[in-house]
């Protein structure tokens, strides 16, 4: 897999040697179970698979690169790159400014651009829309394109089967960048609905087998339906495609109930499901089932706590706080800063992204023992320094520069 030129800022020693000796040792990633940082009174266990994946790296080295290239000209992102504040952060105060929130609002005036600035397309993609406006001014998005190939994948595979006839199911948040850039291309092919979870989905199936008045249809899913959808014929024949960061299981979850309920309702066998349900299973990002599957691994492990390091409003790392939950007492934090101190620390609540203390967070044993995993839009060099402020609290046995050696 190409080698991304990331800055240093956002690397850390020690996390590049515990995956080198990862790799190494398991080369075909068969080995979920977590990795061992033991520092004696505290035990750290690091997830398999976590941080940068290839599309967040490929946008950094983008942007980072158009900064240095352009000195002097205004460089705009229409909205933030990857969810992750540092690296926001670090873009904006490298000059880089925000044309819209993460939600779509607009923070510039389109109308202030013009064909002598430099417009970044973040890595979930962009609506067909904006790219059209954008082009239309005489901007050139190609060059400054930073949507995750696998992302684009998901757009290709919609485009695939719309050709055959399939409406398209998109699985994601409804406000969520990827998701309507997702259902802006799908929806330039193929009649398409969004949903958001099972129960939105179990709804759209009561529709499929005529359980629920089509009428109903047009204001229980407003806002998440291509124009002209008509409910009577447009799901009759589908294929689910997903936001790339959203749960691999659930997504698969969706696309399996929605595949029976085709089924029985058009009294299908196994032999001619293709005939009304395109198999999807291939747009699932490999990223994010990675990251998916060594928290799964890792909860298999005896630990007292878990931490999930990342940006409040990323996805992918709410997620990997969702499946730590089901386990573990379960801290989500953006930095090594959310540690006030050894008995007390401010984490998120993934659902309602409100924040609040909690104390006495670090139990009275010894060995201590947390899981520690973070999200794709995740830098190293934070989980780093989450480590170090842990180790801080105890008299540790081995120090950073000693464990790394022992990974060389």
């Amino acid at each position: 897999m190409k080698q991304f030129n990331v800055p240093n800022i956002y690397r850390s020693s020690l996390i590049s040697a515990v995956k080198q000796k990862r790799r190494l040792d398991d080369k075909l990633k068969k080995d979920f179970s977590p990795t061992l940082l033991d520092f004696g009174p505290i035990q750290i266990y690091l997830a398999r698979h976590f941080g940068f994946c290839y599309g967040v790296e490929n946008a950094i080295e983008i942007a980072f690169n158009t900064i240095e290239e352009n000195p002097g000209k205004r460089i705009f992102l229409l909205s933030e790159m990857i969810h992750n504040p540092l690296v926001n952060a670090d873009l904006q105060g490298r000059g880089v400014q925000f044309l819209q929130d993460t939600y779509g609002k607009q923070i510039i005036p389109f109308e202030t651009i013009t064909k002598d600035d430099i417009v970044l397309i973040p890595a979930f993609g962009t609506t067909l829309d904006i790219e059209k406006m954008l082009q239309a001014k005489g901007i050139h998005t190609e060059k400054y394109n930073t949507t995750c190939p696998f992302v684009e994948k998901v757009w290709n595979r919609s485009e695939h089967i719309a050709e055959k006839g399939y409406s398209i199911v998109v699985h994601g948040k409804p406000n969520h960048e990827e998701t309507r850039a997702t259902f802006s291309h799908a929806s330039s092919h193929t009649a398409t609905v969004v949903v958001n979870d099972m129960n939105e989905t179990i709804e759209l199936g009561k529709y499929i087998n005529g359980e629920k008045l089509p009428e109903l249809f047009y204001s229980e899913f407003k806002g998440r339906y291509s124009e002209g959808f008509d409910i009577k014929k447009d799901l009759r024949k589908i294929g689910v495609v997903n936001q790339t960061t959203q749960l691999a299981t659930d997504t698969q979850e969706i696309s399996d109930y929605l595949k029976q309920v085709i089924k029985k309702h058009y009294q299908l066998t196994d032999e001619n499901m293709e005939e009304r349900f395109a198999d999807t299973r291939d747009t699932l990002c490999y990223a994010t089932n990675d990251n998916q599957t060594a928290v799964s691994a890792m909860m298999e492990t005896k630990a007292d706590l878990a931490i999930v390091i990342g940006g409040y409003n990323s996805s992918n790392t709410s997620h990997l706080v969702e499946l730590c939950e089901k386990k573990l007492p379960t801290y989500f934090i953006d930095s090594a800063d959310r540690i006030i101190n050894q008995h007390e620390l401010i984490a998120c609540n993934w659902k309602t992204k409100e924040q609040s203390h909690i104390h006495h967070f670090l139990p009275e044993k010894h060995p201590v023992k947390i899981l520690i995993t973070s999200g794709a839009s995740c830098p190293d060099a934070l989980v780093e320094t989450v480590i170090r402020k842990l180790i801080s609290f105890y008299p540790v046995q081995k120090d950073i520069k000693t464990l790394i050696e022992s990974f060389g």
